[in-house]
């Protein structure tokens, strides 16, 4: 089952409270579900990712009053959302943007899901800046949205600085910020810092942790990201 019928599926019985149980029973009201069995969100981690983080989405596009066709495209690509089911993101993301709640119930109801789970917030984090960065300008509005969702997630500026920097192109310029690394680094810690970060970001580690198989194009980006810093990095000290 796709985590798209998965969301539909355990929509009725998802005892979480919080905004997420909220907007999962709203949806389930939609439908006519009466909400029977009583699942908690820590046995769904992958569906209480896919909810937290198309309810972000939808409260970043309120942030800059924008929603431009690359941001939709980028929503479908790294969400992989078969035609089938669009209709019923799209009714997430509208009750989500409806909701009463700020971006900041739902950042930190992920924050507490996940607390022992901090790559699957990086993820969640990664997910919002590719949807935002999509159409090559990040606006400082979303710019600020993200900064305060990475805060509420325990974040870093640093930790914040690299992630950021794997999306916006005019950061790009320096490899050693995309591994998080100083330039005095020694070619020993570069290595091992690369290794650690390319098992971490294996699709197959991600999925292990918790990230839907139909959100695995941001561990694929992430990856490749990693790679280009680290082979930049090896090029520049050889020359």
């Amino acid at each position: 089952m796709t985590i798209w019928g998965k969301v539909a599926g355990v929509a009725a019985g998802f005892a979480v409270g919080g905004p997420i149980g909220a907007l999962l029973g709203a949806f389930a009201g939609h439908f006519g579900l009466d909400r029977p069995f009583g699942q908690d969100a820590r046995n769904n981690t992958s569906v209480a990712f896919t909810i937290g983080v198309i309810a972000l989405g939808a409260k970043m596009a309120k942030a800059d009053g924008v929603v431009t066709a690359d941001e939709v495209a980028a929503f479908k690509e790294v969400f992989r959302v078969p035609a089938s089911e669009m209709h019923n993101v799209a009714r997430i993301f509208d009750l989500a943007k409806q909701d009463v709640a700020g971006f900041e119930a739902y950042a930190e109801q992920l924050a507490e899901l996940f607390h022992d789970n901090r790559p699957l917030l990086e993820d969640v984090l990664e997910g919002l800046f590719h949807i935002a960065s999509a159409d090559g300008v990040l606006h400082p509005k979303e710019d600020a949205f993200l900064r305060a969702v990475a805060d509420r997630f325990g974040f870093s500026r640093a930790e914040f600085t690299a992630i950021r920097t794997r999306f916006v192109p005019a950061d790009r310029t320096d490899p050693y910020v995309v591994l998080g690394l100083a330039p005095a680094s020694s070619l020993e810690q570069i290595r091992a810092r690369y290794r650690k970060l390319l098992q971490e970001n294996h699709p197959d580690k991600a999925i292990a942790r918790g990230m839907p198989a139909e959100f695995i194009k941001i561990a694929t980006d992430k990856a490749a990201a990693i790679n280009a810093a680290y082979h930049e990095i090896l090029q520049d000290r050889r020359s």
